[in-house]
C-alpha cells in the first residue's frame, strides 16, 4: 500500500510562508518518525513526499530525508520552470525525484502554466523522465486541460481532485465537467487525497461519495491513487479516520480495482519499484 501524497516540513527551514495562524494547528516539525506509526497501522509500506514550499532548497530537504528513510519511494519537488530547468535538475539529480509540482493554487493568474517559458521548462522536465503534480483548484481545469493537450508526453495528476467547493457533498457541475473533460486524456490521473480539509471538520466518508463515484466513473482505479495529504489531512481529521473513509468508499471494488486505488497506481506513475 502507498501513500501517494503526504508533506514533512521542519519549520526551522523558514520557506513556509503559508503557514499563518490559520494553520497554527500544524505549524511544528513533521517528520518521518512522526509519520511511521500512523502508516504502519494503516498498512502502508511506502509514500510519496510532496514539497511545500516553492524552492530548491525544499526539494533538496525532502531528497534528504528519503536518503535516510527508505519508506519515501519518490519525491516530488518544485523548480522554478520558468528559469534554467536543466541546471535546476542537474543540482537536484537523485533517483528518488519523480515529479515536480507548481503551487499553481498560488498563482494569481489561471493561465500561468500556458506561458511560453513555463511550456518550454515542463519539456524539459518531460526529457528528464519527470511527471507533474498539478495543485490546482477548479478554476485551473481548463488551463490543465489545454496544458495536457499541448504536452500529451507529459504525466499529470491532480492533486486532491482539484479541491472541490462543496455545497453540501455537492460538488458541484461545472467541478463535474472540468474533471470529465480531464480524464479524456489518457495521460492525465487523479489524486483522492485533500477532500477532508477542503470539507472541514465534521465530514465522513458520505461526504465524498458523489465525489469518489464520480471521479472513479471518469478516470477508473488505474488512474486514480490515494493519499493521506498527512499532515495537512490534521486541520480536519486523522490519518486513521481518513483511510478508513477511502476503504469505506472503495468497499465496492473489486479487488483489482482496490489495489490500484491503494498502491498500484501509484507505483505506475511515479514508476515506484522501477529502480
Amino acid at each position: 500500500m502507498i501513500d501517494a501524497h503526504q508533506h514533512f516540513w521542519r519549520i526551522g527551514r523558514g520557506d513556509y510562508s503559508w503557514m499563518d495562524d490559520s494553520v497554527a494547528a500544524i505549524r511544528r516539525d513533521f517528520l518521518p518518525e512522526d509519520l511511521a506509526p500512523l502508516a504502519r497501522a494503516a498498512g502502508v509500506t511506502g509514500t510519496v513526499a510532496v514539497q511545500a514550499a516553492p524552492t530548491l532548497a525544499e526539494t533538496e530537504f525532502l531528497l534528504s530525508l528519503a536518503d535516510g528513510c527508505p519508506s519515501i519511494r519518490a519525491v516530488v519537488g518544485w523548480i522554478d520552470l520558468g528559469g534554467d530547468v536543466p541546471a535546476q535538475l542537474a543540482r537536484l539529480a537523485h533517483p528518488r525525484l519523480r515529479g515536480i509540482r507548481p503551487m499553481l493554487q498560488d498563482i494569481a493568474e489561471t493561465e500561468w502554466i500556458l506561458r511560453p517559458e513555463v511550456l518550454a521548462g515542463l519539456a524539459h522536465a518531460v526529457a528528464a523522465g519527470l511527471r507533474m503534480d498539478a495543485l490546482v483548484t477548479p478554476r485551473h481545469l481548463g488551463a490543465i486541460g489545454e496544458l495536457a493537450q499541448r504536452l500529451p508526453e507529459l504525466p499529470l495528476v491532480i492533486d486532491h481532485c482539484a479541491k472541490p467547493v462543496f455545497d453540501g457533498s455537492d460538488p458541484g457541475a461545472d467541478w463535474r465537467a472540468g474533471m470529465a473533460a480531464l480524464a479524456a486524456h489518457p495521460q492525465v490521473f487523479c489524486k483522492l487525497s485533500g477532500l477532508a480539509t477542503e470539507w472541514g471538520p465534521g465530514w465522513s466518508a458520505g461526504s465524498f461519495r458523489e465525489v469518489f463515484s464520480h471521479v472513479l466513473g471518469c478516470f477508473g482505479a488505474e488512474r486514480v491513487m490515494w493519499g493521506s495529504d498527512w499532515p495537512v489531512l490534521e486541520l480536519a481529521g486523522g490519518y486513521a479516520d481518513w483511510h478508513a473513509a477511502a476503504a469505506d468508499l472503495a468497499s465496492g471494488l473489486g479487488p483489482d480495482e482496490r489495489a490500484a486505488l491503494f498502491g498500484g497506481t501509484a507505483a505506475r506513475f511515479y514508476g515506484i519499484g522501477e529502480d
